[in-house]
């Protein structure tokens, strides 16, 4: 006969009926967007054993995420798309019994904000709203242009007058969302200095490379710096290596593509002696929230950046990283990284200070728990 600690099923019986009941609204699937993965999706295991039953529900699923940045394929996208939009307004019928709903960046990628319209102020479900972006802004690349024209930019201002609680990445995000709403906090976007982020730079390496990461729609920031790397190979053998979905189609001959890859992504970073972070200074790059930087900085990894946004509160110029902004700056500071180490490896680990004091996710989750322990 098996023993049952009916004490221990009691109790464990009454924790599932304390715990709150969310559900996760997002764009993409879980593990394939840098902007969720770093947003929200570190904290769900802290989430939980706080008490929180989270059930998340994207819009997008895996098997149309296969699909979307291959080329044609209309038809197979265009049923992915309508499964998409039928299961979300389905989704509604089943929304009573959740405590409250947690919403990153839209209910849906096209057409105005009715979704988030029948949450709340049909369905009165509070929403804690969470975004990273100018996403009120128009902007896109060359390979989502079609899509933008489905695009509803002004329901950011909808949604945040609507939903309970605002969080967004940084101060100029938060200043727009106070236009609607009062109850705005700001979560940095944060790096996970412990499961993931959790190695430093080898500073011994003799042959040195700059480096930057992100995906093929931003890498046109590094046309502001591909006369400098061109200057730079007239004195200097270096490796300029770029991690990325896509390839680059500019010409260098210290040029090292690195197909970016989720499971080898830290290991790949840890080959970046320099790391580089370009931005025009626009309405949109106000909106970023220094991603790339955190992750080089978090490495120990040496940290250049354009004086743009939120990296000017990140950055301490020549303490934990620079911030530069003509070509002349770029090829000094970038020049001056490669010929000496000490400054490499005292920066570097400025910057790694920085990430774990202030943009680590030890340092924010009990900020972050706080918010939904509000809801």
């Amino acid at each position: 006969m098996v023993s049952v600690d009916v004490s221990d099923v009691v109790r464990k019986m009454d924790e599932l009926m304390k715990s709150k009941k969310v559900l996760l609204l997002c764009p993409y699937p879980i593990g394939k967007a840098p902007s969720q993965r770093f947003r929200f999706e570190q904290y769900l295991p802290f989430l939980e054993e706080n008490g929180f039953d989270i059930t998340v529900k994207p819009f997008i699923d895996y098997q149309l995420w296969d699909l979307l940045y291959k080329p044609g394929l209309f038809a197979q996208k265009t049923i992915g798309m309508l499964k998409s939009t039928f299961n979300r307004f389905a989704l509604l019928f089943n929304v009573r019994k959740y405590d409250f709903i947690f919403m990153h960046r839209e209910a849906m990628q096209f057409g105005p904000p009715v979704v988030e319209f029948i949450l709340a102020k049909v369905l009165r479900k509070k929403i804690l709203y969470d975004y990273d972006d100018a996403i009120w802004l128009k902007n896109h690349s060359d390979s989502n242009a079609l899509l933008s024209f489905t695009k509803w930019y002004s329901k950011v201002n909808s949604i945040c007058g609507w939903v309970h609680t605002v969080q967004c990445g940084n101060q100029y995000l938060a200043d727009f969302a106070k236009q609607y709403n009062q109850n705005v906090h700001i979560i940095p976007t944060t790096i996970d200095t412990v499961g993931m982020h959790n190695k430093t730079i080898d500073y011994s390496r003799e042959r040195l490379a700059i480096g930057w990461t992100g995906s093929h729609s931003t890498m046109h920031y590094l046309d502001m710096i591909y006369p400098v790397l061109l200057r730079l190979e007239e004195k200097y053998d270096f490796d300029f290596l770029v991690i990325s979905d896509r390839k680059p189609t500019f010409e260098l001959k210290s040029l090292v593509y690195c197909k970016w890859d989720k499971i080898n992504e830290v290991d790949d970073l840890c080959k970046i002696d320099i790391g580089v972070m370009p931005l025009r200074n626009n309405e949109w790059s106000e909106g970023k929230c220094a991603f790339k930087g955190l992750q080089y900085m978090s490495l120990g990894i040496p940290t250049v950046m354009s004086p743009v946004g939120v990296n000017k509160s990140l950055i301490q110029d020549k303490e934990n990283g620079y911030l530069v902004d003509t070509e002349d700056e770029w090829y000094d500071i970038l020049a001056y990284l490669l010929e000496n180490k000490e400054a490499r490896m005292r920066i570097g680990a400025k910057g790694d200070e920085t990430v774990e004091k202030y943009y680590s996710v030890e340092a924010l989750k009990a900020k972050y728990l706080s918010l939904f322990q509000g809801m």
